[in-house]
């Protein structure tokens, strides 16, 4: 198995869980030799202070 097939199998191999529990939660972009990794615009959960508004 592939590396993506191993997530994606731990990801939906608990009880009650769907393919969107393993759906990409980040995006990784090369460049120029530069890494870049973001959090998907459409991710559930997103790093952060949860006390604080994101859009202010």
């Amino acid at each position: 198995m592939s590396d993506d097939e191993k997530r994606h199998d731990q990801l939906t191999a608990a009880p009650n869980a769907t393919e969107d529990d393993a759906r990409p939660r980040i995006e990784v972009t090369e460049h120029d030799g530069v890494t870049r990794i973001d959090i998907a615009d459409d991710a559930p959960v997103r790093p952060g202070d949860p006390t604080q508004d994101p859009g202010a």
